[in-house]
């Protein structure tokens, strides 16, 4: 009798739990209906391609060529038009310049869906805070990035660039073409622990090591979860052996930074160690924020401190990758700009062998073309926000607060109106003369207006310093039979990687 009872009461059980999974479900359903319905009716004064009824253009956007699809809609939707990301995510997509002011002027947070899959590693550092605590923040981290801390950071750039291109001497010695992208990312990893940490030049330690492997993992697992539509479904995706793996690279990362902060706090506290690190060569990233302190003497708390951090690390890495990979790609494709660059670093080096931080501001031609480089292939092809008010446009039509907004950063840089034959490499377009009158939201790597990079002079300074010394050692030309196919991530990416033939110039090649 009691086992009968007893398979009855879970029987009960059973279809309790039934039915309350599909209430749930249909309550989650009905939301995203709402939701959807909300939506589509701010932006019925813009029109779209056709959408699929279930993926929206999501099909379309993991297609090869879907970067230059959207440029293709461009000329067929002035202005924007309507993005769907399966059948209840929807952005206005917008590439016209006089748009991208109406938003990117303002101080709008970024879009809750593309950055929440990011927000178990990085937290709530500045690329997804919003409101008086971004403005905090904001104004703390920004000592981190005058330009007196950035000077000693060149030797630290050209000593991780130079352990890189003496593997390319390795590698070039067999005569045929290599993957840039995963050496380049390497070294950058490599750059940012330095100017983060404080690590020392030479081998990783086993901390150090676990960590590396742990940001590389998450980065590649990011990328992995955006292009799979099933994994944009937090139940789903924990529930997947990538999202297992996430959450663990998460763990190691969260560990190694929480840390670091222990221990660099105890040594502020011991005299002898703090004339250590005031005596140190460059203060890192974690030095400057662990001092800094807003008018009311309110210091960034461990938590917010490991955010800021993990932010720096994601936000540092993949999109100087980008950035590097694919300038070199441009010099490699058109080599009468190659050969002017290294002759304006030769010029700047003279007998020198190493960069200071006056050459940079010499760097006239150089800094051109990687403006342009920036142009075709934007690190970031791809930026979000959610409008906290309504937004008017220049065409009389708005939008209401809520609405989301996708900034097409790699279709706005081939706008036509703006940036006549779009597709031709012409470094001279950020010549002086050009740039004075062209609209200062028709070119946007760095973002634009209140919310753009922080960290964006850092950056151009890494640039400038990787890429002076890649021509200074090797002449770099394409592998016809293995054309990138570009891939529209986190960053701008290659499906099939960055390919390119290295020629050594011998070791007086700088003199």
């Amino acid at each position: 009798m009691v086992p009968i009872l007893f398979s009855m009461s879970l029987s009960r059980l059973g279809l309790w739990a039934s039915g309350l999974i599909l209430a749930l479900g249909f309550l989650k359903l009905i939301c995203l209906l709402v939701r959807r319905q909300s939506l589509a009716r701010a932006m019925d004064s813009f029109t779209g391609p056709p959408t699929h009824w279930l993926f929206g253009h999501a099909l379309e956007m993991q297609q090869t060529g879907s970067l230059d699809k959207v440029v293709s809609w461009t000329h067929q939707f002035p202005y924007a038009h309507q993005l769907w990301i399966g059948p209840f995510l929807g952005f206005l997509n917008i590439y016209e310049p006089d748009y991208a002011k109406a938003v990117y002027s303002r101080g709008d947070p970024k879009a809750p869906d593309p950055y929440d899959f990011i927000l178990p590693w990085i937290g709530n550092g500045l690329l997804v805070l919003h409101g008086p605590k971004w403005f905090q923040h904001r104004k703390l981290l920004t000592p981190a990035f005058h330009y007196d801390v950035l000077k000693p950071y060149v030797a630290v750039f050209a000593s991780s660039t130079r352990a890189m291109l003496d593997k390319w001497e390795e590698k070039a010695r067999e005569h045929k073409s290599f993957d840039i992208f995963c050496d380049v990312g390497h070294m950058a990893l490599d750059s940012l622990m330095k100017c983060t940490f404080g690590k020392q030049d030479g081998g990783l330690g086993h901390r150090e090591s676990s960590y590396y492997h742990a940001v590389y993992n998450l980065t590649v697992l990011t990328q992995q979860r955006l292009q799979e539509f099933l994994y944009h479904n937090d139940f789903i995706y924990w529930l997947t052996p990538h999202g297992r793996r996430f959450l663990r690279a998460c763990q190691v990362a969260h560990d190694h930074t929480d840390q670091v902060i222990r221990e660099r706090k105890a040594a502020l506290q011991d005299a002898k160690e703090q004339a250590k690190i005031q005596n140190r060569r460059h203060l890192d990233f974690l030095d400057i924020l662990l001092g800094t302190q807003d008018e009311n003497e309110i210091k960034l708390s461990d938590a917010e401190l490991r955010a800021e951090v993990d932010t720096f690390m994601f936000e540092g890495h993949d999109t100087t990758t980008s950035a590097i990979s694919w300038f070199l790609y441009c010099m490699a494709r058109y080599p009468e700009h190659q050969d002017r660059c290294r002759e304006e670093v030769r010029e700047i080096l003279g007998d020198r062998d190493s960069f200071q931080w006056d050459d940079l501001s010499k760097m006239t031609y150089l800094t051109m073309c990687i403006k342009e480089s920036f142009r075709l292939y934007p690190p970031v092809p791809q930026v979000y926000r959610q409008l906290s008010k309504p937004v008017n446009f220049v065409d009389g039509r708005s939008l209401p607060a809520g609405s989301l907004i996708s900034l097409h950063i790699y279709a706005l840089h081939r706008n036509s109106s703006v940036w006549p034959d779009p597709e031709v490499f012409d470094p001279l377009r950020f010549s002086s003369e050009n740039v004075t009158g062209r609209h200062p939201f028709a070119f946007m790597p760095f973002s634009a207006g209140p919310r753009n990079c922080i960290g964006q002079q850092f950056a151009m300074n890494e640039v400038k310093v990787v890429t002076g010394l890649c021509l200074l050692r090797f002449e770099f030309a394409l592998d016809p039979s293995r054309p990138p196919i570009k891939s529209l991530q986190l960053i701008l990416k290659s499906k099939n990687g960055i390919h390119l033939q290295l020629k050594p110039l011998g070791p007086n090649s700088g003199k």
